[in-house]
């Protein structure tokens, strides 16, 4: 068995991914025969993400993420010590009995580090992760930032510099979160609604707000918010199946609020939340399969048995914003759980 648990005669067939969708392969033809008969090979394609919506992208000469056909999610260790501290984290969370099972459900599954061929075309170690989308057709995704502060106690001055100027000019400081990306999926034919990142950076609170609500729309790409009279809004179609209800993504928010007023293991700086459900199926009546991950682990910190309040807070911020617009839409929604225009 190598470092990420798959059997040493499984042969590795890799592309090098420039960019989204393109791949160059690597030539297969040069495995012996007898081999070919005796081994079960798997071949694996190596990509860029198709549903990254933040974080460093993969491209001719960039370093950033890939993705394969199984189910993985290879994030390519960063410099200076982030990517050995977020396998740092990785490890111990693992290993750590004291953490709940439900909660571990919030987590990428870790499969461990691996040396690999980057996007960048040289060998780097990536750690091998869970592929939060893989399992979806056509997902819609949220990453949040939680936190007013988004740098570690032991950050440099550079670095703290850094962070504090990007959580001055957003939403981290006032609301204690910010959001980092987005897509809806629409149809088939109009396919993401995706705002560039550079309008995501400079959203106020109630930008986000407007966003939280197109997230959970089937018309994504309207522009004016409901009761305002300049427009129709986004009709937060699917508000009860993705944030609302037992399973929606209020209740694992709560879940894990319940855990963070307790937990003093760890101090999760500069981590975010990651929104993934199935619009389709909702738009069909049927249950969104919404799911809340943690993701991003290179500030983490040990909590030295003191409560993580920078992160419940934005925590605690964000709950509040998906609870109104959840009263809201409750507020003026006809017998069949629609918005009513």
């Amino acid at each position: 068995m190598n470092s990420i648990g798959t059997p040493i005669n499984i042969s590795w067939c890799a592309y090098l991914p420039v960019t989204t969708g393109s791949t160059i392969q690597v030539d297969i033809l040069s495995l012996n025969q007898t081999r070919k008969k005796s081994y079960i090979i798997q071949y694996h394609m190596l990509k860029v993400p198709d549903h990254q919506v933040a974080g460093h992208e993969a491209g001719l000469g960039k370093l950033g993420p890939l993705i394969d056909d199984s189910g993985r999610f290879y994030k390519p260790l960063q410099g200076d010590n982030r990517g050995s501290e977020e396998v740092a984290f990785y490890e111990s969370f693992s290993s750590n009995s004291h953490i709940p099972e439900h909660i571990r459900k919030f987590f990428p599954m870790y499969y461990g580090t691996k040396i690999m061929k980057a996007s960048t075309g040289v060998d780097h170690p990536h750690m091998v992760l869970q592929d939060l989308t893989s399992a979806r057709v056509n997902p819609s995704v949220m990453d949040i930032k939680i936190g007013s502060r988004t740098w570690a106690p032991d950050a440099s001055e550079a670095y703290i510099a850094k962070c504090l100027k990007k959580d001055r000019e957003s939403t981290s400081i006032p609301l204690g979160f910010r959001l980092s990306g987005l897509q809806v999926y629409i149809d088939d034919e109009s396919r993401f609604y995706k705002p560039d990142r550079n309008y995501i950076r400079k959203t106020g609170p109630d930008d986000v707000r407007l966003l939280l609500r197109k997230f959970v729309s089937s018309n994504p790409s309207a522009d004016m918010e409901m009761g305002t009279g300049s427009g129709p809004g986004p009709d937060c179609s699917l508000a009860s199946s993705v944030y609302d209800g037992p399973n929606g993504i209020l209740a694992q928010l709560l879940e894990l609020k319940a855990w963070f007023e307790d937990q003093t293991f760890y101090h999760f700086y500069a981590c975010s939340f990651l929104f993934v459900y199935e619009k389709r199926l909702g738009l069909k009546g049927a249950l969104s399969n919404a799911e809340v991950k943690l993701i991003d682990f290179a500030h983490v910190t040990d909590g030295n048995g003191v409560i993580d309040h920078n992160f419940l807070g934005g925590l605690c911020s964000l709950t509040k914003f998906i609870s109104d617009i959840l009263t809201e839409i409750k507020d003026c929604t006809g017998t069949n759980g629609q918005v009513e225009l």
